[in-house]
């Protein structure tokens, strides 16, 4: 099966379920840049996918629900935590639109390196990766319309609730053996709800797991 018949029939299969315009933009941004040479013809399979470092490329499915749950919109401020390889951030600053602007954040040099050469082959224009500390978000940039992180967290860390501007939404698990997908909404303070379970690698970071994965 080629890539992008593997690719209408993985959107199509979520049809329904997530927002169209988040499955336009993940119709538009070409995973297989994203993972490994050796993995690319793997690239629509919907399972998360290895990409060095010990880290992964969330499963398709996963980044269209975080996706979905924000509701990104055209021209938003966004900040990512967990940049990986850049494709989560390249679906959201394709539903943000040219006058959108994503800040994507990654602890690993390496991981910096291949997410900038990645969203450069993509033609994705409007991502700044950074690399840092995620988890203390990046405040010379906030207040973020939304914030998305792909790492589990031991609790909502406080300065991503803190860059989060009102009427922003933040999307993130929290836990460690047993997580839970929880989506904050800044209001006059904070609605907190749970959403699913899932599991993520551990976000590593003085307001996460500390500076070594558990």
């Amino acid at each position: 099966m080629n890539l992008s018949r593997s690719k209408r029939l993985l959107l199509e299969g979520m049809r329904g379920r997530i927002r169209e315009s988040v499955l336009d933009a993940m119709s538009i941004v070409p995973r297989e840049l994203f993972v490994p040479p050796q993995l690319r013809d793997r690239a629509y399979e919907d399972l998360p996918l290895p990409i060095g470092q010990g880290q992964t490329i969330s499963a398709p499915h996963m980044v269209a629900i975080m996706c979905d749950l924000l509701d990104v919109r055209p021209g938003m401020r966004i900040l990512e935590v967990g940049g990986g390889s850049g494709y989560h951030a390249a679906v959201l600053a394709v539903l943000a639109g040219p006058e959108g602007q994503v800040y994507s954040v990654e602890r690993m040099p390496d991981l910096v390196a291949a997410a900038r050469k990645n969203l450069k082959a993509a033609a994705i224009e409007n991502v700044i990766v950074v690399e840092g500390d995620g988890s203390l978000g990046l405040p010379e940039h906030a207040p973020f319309d939304r914030i998305s992180v792909a790492a589990s967290a031991p609790r909502i860390p406080e300065p991503l609730k803190e860059q989060l501007g009102v009427g922003g939404k933040l999307i993130l698990p929290v836990g460690g053996a047993s997580q839970e997908l929880v989506l904050v909404t800044r209001k006059n303070g904070f609605l907190v709800e749970e959403k699913m379970g899932v599991i993520f690698v551990p976000l590593i970071g003085k307001e996460g797991f500390g500076e070594r994965q558990i």
